[in-house]
């Protein structure tokens, strides 16, 4: 069973979505001209800000690309990038409206890396403008916005990707595709864990000034405008549900891509989340403990995420790792086959004993060059392509509204829940350890049991006892003048 296949897997995923149909792409310049970038949200200092910037340096690199403009709604923030262009020698445009930036008939595609909220109506907005997009992870924030984001990159007939750690990982199909073909016995389940610490977000006891320097309403868009009760505006809303997607979202994202990718399907039939915001009293809303099972056959998904201090070990008491593996090149993150004689780890392969028997490195077309060649009209067919990151990042939008409708329980409700697969009973175990060893009181604290939701992959809708309930979450309200369109 050749799954990984490129083609071979698009082949797949066409027949579980109706518009994964491979389109042709045209630039309006000759071949031969440099590509000119708009980069959208150059990211702050504060934290771990600054991905924008990031992305400007890693474009600058390939060649044929220009960076000709760039957007931010706050100006410190742009000052930064503007800084760091002088020392290239680069003169781009500057916008905090990226509106404007849409307008300049000039740039042929631009890179989104604004907050999550954002991601669906820059991408269709610069489609609408007849700009090439590539928007950074996770594509949406929720899922009626990653089908119209699909829908429109069809009508525009334009480049629109995005990627993750595992779709960009070389070696990882090859080595998913051994076990998968079953050369360490019967494959059982897929495995996607996260661990990293996360500090607590601490509490405000007013709200955050805003900066004079920004334009907060154009910031929220689509988003509710309200106090932000935060201390760190441009990079904690990743834990406020109506800007962002939680750790799900962040990091679970990159390691579910690539899980579903091994699952060569859509999304999965039926989705369960067990977590909480545990060890913390803090102004986060998001989980910062999960364990989620996706529903596939023959092969599950089952997404851990651990983010307390102590007790880090990934795999400690697991039979299945190798019994250093506390030490394993410090892995905070990996996705995996696991199979009755052995496993893989990213692009590695294991006997049960822990002993490497194989490592694969089979090297991919870095994803900035795939995009500006599939820009340039020279690319393969579409492995980055959105309608491959709206499925993915479907999984995470599943995961959080299981956790969303859920409610406290017991570990022994939660015991009994988790019952459905032998791989998630012992991923709850070790979810407890992890707790007790950072003295969570689960009697104080209990966790949050969502409901096994029922999805039907191919209407993209909820179905069963909590569908309607579930349903009012594939969409959120906009504000005024925000919308995401119904129709493309």
């Amino acid at each position: 069973m050749n799954m990984l296949n490129r083609r071979n897997f698009l082949k797949t995923a066409v027949t579980t979505t109706a518009l994964l149909s491979a389109p042709s792409y045209l630039r309006a310049q000759g071949s031969s001209d440099a590509i000119r970038l708009g980069i959208i949200g150059m990211g702050s200092k504060v934290k771990i800000g600054g991905m924008g910037r990031n992305d400007m340096a890693g474009c600058r690199t390939v060649p044929g690309v220009r960076i000709a403009a760039l957007c931010d709604v706050d100006s410190v923030n742009l000052g930064y990038a503007i800084d760091d262009c002088d020392k290239h020698n680069e003169k781009p445009d500057t916008f905090i409206d990226y509106r404007k930036l849409l307008e300049q008939k000039d740039i042929d595609a631009v890179w989104i890396t604004t907050p999550n909220h954002w991601h669906a109506l820059n991408c269709i907005h610069a489609l609408q403008a007849g700009k090439h997009v590539f928007v950074q992870k996770p594509v949406s924030h929720c899922i009626f916005e990653g089908r119209k984001m699909v829908e429109a990159a069809r009508k525009y007939n334009r480049v629109v990707y995005s990627s993750t750690v595992t779709r960009s990982m070389d070696g990882l199909r090859e080595a998913t595709e051994f076990a998968i073909k079953g050369n360490l016995g019967k494959p059982l389940s897929i495995r996607a864990v996260r661990y990293g610490v996360r500090t607590s977000l601490g509490n405000v006891a007013a709200p955050t000034p805003i900066p004079s320097t920004m334009d907060f309403n154009l910031w929220c868009g689509p988003a509710p405008v309200k106090p932000i009760m935060r201390e760190y505006l441009h990079y904690d809303w990743h834990w406020d549900w109506d800007y962002g997607d939680g750790e799900l979202g962040n990091w679970g994202i990159h390691l579910l891509d690539g899980a579903r990718e091994i699952a060569g399907k859509g999304m999965p039939k039926s989705v369960l989340s067990v977590g909480g915001r545990m060890g913390y009293d803090d102004d986060g809303q998001t989980p910062n403990t999960q364990i989620t099972f996706f529903d596939y056959e023959p092969l599950p998904i089952i997404y851990e995420m651990r983010a307390l201090p102590r007790n880090r070990s990934l795999w400690r008491n697991d039979s299945w790792a190798p019994r250093d593996m506390d030490d394993y090149r410090g892995k905070p993150h990996t996705t995996s086959v696991q199979c009755e004689h052995g496993y893989t780890i990213d692009n590695q392969v294991f006997d049960m004993e822990g002993t490497l028997i194989q490592e694969f490195r089979t090297p991919l077309k870095p994803v900035r060059s795939a995009f500006f060649d599939a820009v340039k009209g020279n690319g393969e067919m579409p492995y980055y392509d959105i309608a491959e990151a709206h499925v993915s990042t479907g999984l995470v939008h599943l995961g959080n509204i299981s956790h969303r409708l859920g409610k406290s329980a017991s570990a022994t409700e939660i015991r009994e829940r988790v019952n459905v697969n032998a791989d998630f009973q012992e991923t709850w175990q070790r979810m407890l350890a992890h707790l007790d060893a950072n003295e969570v009181d689960l009697q104080q604290t209990p966790l949050t049991l969502g409901p096994f939701l029922q999805f039907d992959p191919e209407r993209e809708r909820f179905i069963g006892e909590f569908a309607d309930e579930a349903n009012r979450h594939l969409k959120r309200e906009y504000r005024r003048g925000f919308e995401v369109p119904e129709v493309i």
